[in-house]
């Protein structure tokens, strides 16, 4: 799957009880996302409002292809390094390839357990992902207490064993107020020595035209993200180390072959670190 909706459309605080009010007629945040990366399931009203976006800022498309391009290198670089437990949280609407495909084309005992809070989003991907060592699940972020102590969860993942929690385009729906360093923390000391944080946050420190991007973070849209500088980015790695290269733009993180977007164009950063 493809994670995070989010590309820095900001209003007003996002409330659980937002999710699953979108019918067909109306945009919804994890399609729009799914047409922007160029998935299948979106409706037209998710299409004009990505019209609507991307006439005023191209760069979210970029943005978000980006990120999916960086979730797939990190998971090949993580599964070919010996972890084989991947938990996706936010992951949004299937989007192939997807986590699970990735990682068990290098490891087929890999096992990954896919998180939103989204119906729509959980709804799609319990019914397209029943596959082996693979599972949906209902959770929200900022209760991950209850993620964690989930069956499907726990009939998948053995904390006692290195898992990667993925974390892409997330973050920037929790606000300062909701401590998302210490759901990070909560996510972490459930993990074991060795597992690893992919983590990835839309920004303002590539845009060249400010008072265009403001305009853009005002747009009229149900979902508020928070698009924080990349110091306050990089609080959410204490108590982690940092893989090279380190936090950096999203198409600096261990390029490898293949297209990817012009970073001018890209508003994100993105980096992996491991629990030692």
């Amino acid at each position: 799957m493809s994670s995070g909706p989010g590309l820095g459309l900001r209003t007003r605080k996002w409330q659980p009880s937002d999710h699953g009010r979108y019918p067909a007629s109306e945009a919804n945040p994890a399609r729009v996302y799914n047409y922007l990366v160029g998935g299948k399931d979106n409706y037209l009203a998710d299409y004009e409002e990505a019209q609507r976006f991307l006439r005023v800022a191209p760069e979210l498309r970029d943005t978000a292809l980006s990120n999916r391009r960086f979730l797939h290198r990190a998971v090949r670089h993580l599964a070919a390094s010996g972890i084989s437990q991947f938990l996706d949280i936010g992951a949004g609407l299937p989007a192939s390839p997807n986590v699970h495909e990735m990682a068990q084309a290098l490891n087929p005992r890999a096992r990954v357990v896919y998180v939103d809070n989204d119906s729509i989003v959980a709804s799609h991907g319990q019914a397209r992902l029943a596959g082996r060592g693979t599972t949906m699940i209902s959770g929200d972020l900022r209760s991950p207490g209850a993620i964690l102590a989930h069956d499907e969860l726990r009939r998948l993942l053995d904390p006692r064993q290195p898992v990667a929690i993925a974390l892409t385009f997330v973050l920037d729906y929790i606000e300062d107020e909701d401590d998302p360093v210490g759901l990070i923390g909560r996510l972490m000391d459930w993990a074991a020595p060795g597992s690893c944080l992919i983590l990835s946050h839309a920004t303002g420190d590539f845009t060249e035209d400010t008072e265009r991007d403001c305009d853009v973070l005002r747009f009229a849209h149900p979902v508020a993200v928070v698009a924080r500088d990349g110091q306050g980015i990089g609080k959410f790695f204490t108590g982690l180390d940092l893989l090279a290269p380190g936090l950096v733009q999203l198409p600096a993180w261990r390029p490898g072959i293949g297209a990817e977007s012009d970073p001018r164009r890209v508003w994100a950063y993105g980096g992996v670190a491991r629990k030692p």
